[in-house]
């Protein structure tokens, strides 16, 4: 339904041109293939399938002529950096207004990085996500409560490879414990 709000406010404007829509970010990419090239794509960071910031990535491999335009209700800063790390060109919090949003894909289309400026101070008053992307991968794989043995199989790693991730997570998290470092590292943006 906001999608197709989304959709509809932007082809008010007449300089713009919706030209498809998704609802799962694993069908992003192809979509851009099969339009023969957008030249904007505006993806929410919590998307089915593949999460808006994967699919930012997989979109900037597979087609690196299209700017990125993130979207969403989770204004965190760790995911503005994680934004900006998969290539997005502009990062906005849905609360702002549509004509907001439709100067800000102007801004990117003329080259510019457009960036929500309360998000853009919180980022940097919060600091760099002290997790390595390996600890990221384990301490997302337990969020869900699996056991060490669970995790070192999805992984392909070994139980005290994982056991040690974690002690690292939970030791650059401040947490007491596993469950406490997703919640901190979640609340962060950092997973």
């Amino acid at each position: 339904m906001i999608r197709e709000a989304l959709a509809t406010l932007l082809d008010l404007e007449p300089d713009m041109r919706v030209v498809g829509q998704v609802g799962r970010g694993d069908q992003v990419a192809d979509a851009v293939t099969a339009l023969g090239g957008v030249d904007v794509a505006l993806l929410d960071i919590e998307m089915p399938g593949l999460d808006g910031l994967s699919a930012a990535a997989e979109l900037r491999r597979r087609h690196p002529e299209t700017k990125v335009v993130v979207l969403t209700t989770f204004g965190r800063p760790g995911f503005l950096r994680r934004a900006m790390e998969a290539g997005a060109a502009a990062f906005m919090v849905k609360d702002a207004p549509a004509a907001r949003l439709a100067e800000a894909i102007r801004r990117v289309l003329a080259g510019e990085r457009v960036i929500d400026p309360d998000l853009a101070a919180a980022a940097l008053a919060d600091g760099v996500n002290p997790l390595t992307g390996r600890e990221r991968d384990v301490l997302a794989a337990s969020a869900d409560g699996s056991v060490n043995a669970e995790i070192a199989d999805k992984l392909c790693l070994s139980e005290g490879t994982v056991r040690n991730y974690l002690s690292a997570c939970i030791q650059k998290t401040g947490a007491r414990n596993r469950a406490e470092a997703v919640r901190i590292a979640q609340e962060k943006g950092w997973l």
